[in-house]
């Protein structure tokens, strides 16, 4: 509900309010028979409660009778009449008090959805209302639905990025936090990538656009947090079925109060009123308004709250699948190390290290291979006069070429045999060696490894803080390899040299194993690991800004690279489902020992409301909770 509505609908219960005082004055100050009395209360009972019998009414036609507003009308309705009863007191202050307070519990709610809507709105404000095209020589500020794939548009400081682009001109560090949760700026150069809903800190920049606005990576974070309530969790589910079954039962239970208990007095007439002020007694404390709205707060709470982080959690479901993790199990490539291999060790034979890079560098000059690119990054002086030619790229060995009059070999050892060179024994390094020969002559060899994530080996350690039992590596890299990086960050297992069907074996195994009640969680890069994300209960992609493919492929989207979120992750989803489990407790509870006493007469309708409406208040301050 909006502002404009909230403050109608506190008008009218502030309005209520003087009304009831002023028919309680009136009727102390003159003894007037029943009808009037009625009359009295009845304006106030009408500004308090028209829209609850409206609703109801509809509710009715509609057949759909047993909600909250059908239980308030029939309860507040019977209230009012009670007094015309034989035997029965008027209780006509009482229905317009139930009815008003039933009012302040729906505003409470409604008060405590609008603040959790706009806190999250407020932390993913991403969407941008305008951006400064480039058109006919003149910038134009024009609606981002209005921008084309291939326009250019001018990001000036303090703005948002309205589109996702390719930087042609200018630098700048962009603001990702609404992204990532993370505060550190990114510095972006001309070729550098622009995603839309970062902010632009410092420098003017200019970008060719590469998505339309609706393909956009802000408007596509925006629909997935805005539709994540289509995926129930379990707890939900059971609220929803439990109201269905529940609310019949205490409609009719109510009916049973008010006639079989008369019967069984003996005195039916005589103690029809009193039964019947029970019954009616019974139906206002039977509203399960408290479990109807503080469950899908609490979940909504706790995907806002993993919003903030640069955590995106696809539906209420997958939180609960999350809390449930038990066995994690990661792909190595770009979740627990950078996927970024760097040169970590030459060895050289017959020139000096320097020498080695160099000549390695250049015959990798041209190449495309991740591997090419880091000798190349080790060697960045490549424009030293050295003349290269006679390339020749051997298929499964390497590559061959003439570097200022010399035969250059570079690549494994069955390159070196090809060429005649005899490889001397390699060093005890972990990683991807490249063998260098020059002239036909062994000249020694380079290691390449893809480095650990600075907070992988911390990812790990909160994992099991949180209760993870198991945590498994997948990885189509060799042994050695896949067995130092599992030994360095302690991992349970690990399997190498795995292609993608033998990941998702894998990962049918380990759910084979796993117990009742736990699920499986599988962490991968969203891109060529989509078959055990689908497989898995619940899959997470990780440093997903940009990536389409992630963020479609995934149950869980990471916006960042850090494998420390999986940790956070799991803890606000193993406290939202803690917060959403206490208030069913609570709730169920409290009804439970109010319905007893409301039956047997114990209770006033006065207190029967304050336990309604106060069983709903403190459900919701709860569930409040799990956006912090």
């Amino acid at each position: 509900m909006g502002e404009k509505e909230n403050k109608i609908k506190l008008a009218r219960i502030i309005a209520s309010t003087i009304l009831l005082v002023v028919a309680s004055l009136l009727n102390r100050a003159f003894d007037v028979p029943m009808r009037v009395q009625l009359l009295l209360f009845l304006p106030a009972y009408l500004v308090a409660g028209y829209d609850v019998l409206a609703e109801a009414g509809e509710s009715v036609i509609r057949g759909k009778a047993f909600d909250e507003d059908f239980l308030m009308s029939v309860a507040t309705l019977g209230a009012l009449l009670i007094g015309f009863v034989p035997g029965g007191e008027p209780e006509f202050a009482e229905a317009v008090f139930v009815m008003l307070f039933f009012q302040v519990g729906e505003l409470f709610e409604d008060l405590a959805q609008d603040k959790s809507r706009a806190s999250i709105s407020e932390l993913m404000d991403i969407r941008p209302d305008t951006a400064n095209v480039e058109r006919d020589g003149q910038v134009k500020t024009v609606s981002p639905t209005d921008v084309h794939v291939g326009d250019t548009i001018l990001i000036r400081p303090g703005e948002k990025v309205p589109l996702d682009g390719e930087v042609v001109e200018g630098s700048s560090s962009l603001n990702t936090v609404a992204l990532t949760g993370e505060s550190a700026p990114r510095d972006i150069a001309p070729g550098d990538e622009v995603i839309s809903g970062c902010v632009n800190i410092s420098g003017v920049v200019r970008a060719r656009v590469t998505k339309e606005f609706g393909e956009s990576t802000a408007s596509k974070i925006l629909d997935l947090v805005e539709n994540a309530g289509e995926h129930k969790s379990r707890s939900e589910s059971f609220i929803t079925r439990f109201a269905h079954v529940y609310t019949p039962i205490v409609v009719f239970a109510a009916i049973a109060l008010a006639v079989v208990g008369p019967l069984v007095s003996g005195d039916f007439l005589g103690t029809f009123a009193t039964w019947l002020l029970r019954a009616l007694t019974f139906l206002v404390v039977s509203c399960p308004c408290a479990l109807v709205i503080s469950v899908p707060l609490t979940f909504f709470g706790g995907i806002g709250g993993a919003s903030k982080r640069g955590i995106l959690i696809k539906g209420s479901n997958y939180l609960e699948a999350l809390a449930d993790a038990d066995v994690v199990v990661f792909d190595k490539t770009g979740t627990l190390t950078r996927g970024v291999f760097v040169v970590t060790a030459v060895h050289p034979s017959e020139v000096d290290e320097t020498e080695l890079l160099h000549l390695a560098a250049h015959v990798e000059r041209f190449s495309t291979h991740p591997i090419a690119a880091a000798l190349r990054d080790a060697y960045p002086d490549s424009d030293d006069g050295c003349e290269v030619k006679d390339r020749q790229e051997i298929a499964g060995q390497g590559i061959t070429a003439q570097v200022c009059g010399r035969s250059i070999a570079v690549g494994n050892l069955r390159l070196m045999e090809t060429v005649g060179a005899v490889a001397l024994t390699c060093e005890h390094d972990v990683g991807t060696v490249i063998h260098v020969a020059i002239d036909g002559q062994y000249a020694g060899h380079i290691v390449i490894s893809d480095q650990v994530k600075e907070d992988s080996a911390e990812a790990i350690s909160a994992m099991r803080s949180e209760g993870v039992r198991r945590v498994v590596m997948l990885t189509g890299d060799g042994e050695e390899v896949a067995r130092e990086v599992a030994g360095r960050l302690g991992l349970d297992e690990y399997h190498a040299e795995l292609l993608p069907a033998g990941k998702v074996e894998q990962v049918e195994r380990l759910i084979s194993e796993k117990g009742k009640g736990e699920s499986l969680a599988f962490v991968g890069d969203g891109i060529n690991d989509a078959p055990v994300l689908a497989r898995a209960d619940v899959g997470i992609a990780m440093g997903a800004i940009g990536s389409d493919a992630a963020i479609e492929a995934a149950d869980v989207v990471l916006m960042d690279d850090k494998p420390s979120k999986i940790a956070t992750a799991i803890r606000i989803a193993r406290r939202t489902l803690r917060i959403a489990r206490q208030n069913i407790v609570f709730a169920i509870a409290i009804k439970v020992a109010v319905l007893v006493l409301a039956a047997f007469g114990l209770v006033s309708m006065w207190l029967a409301v304050f336990a309604d409406v106060g069983v709903m208040v403190l459900a919701v301050l709860n569930a409040t909770r799990a956006l912090r």
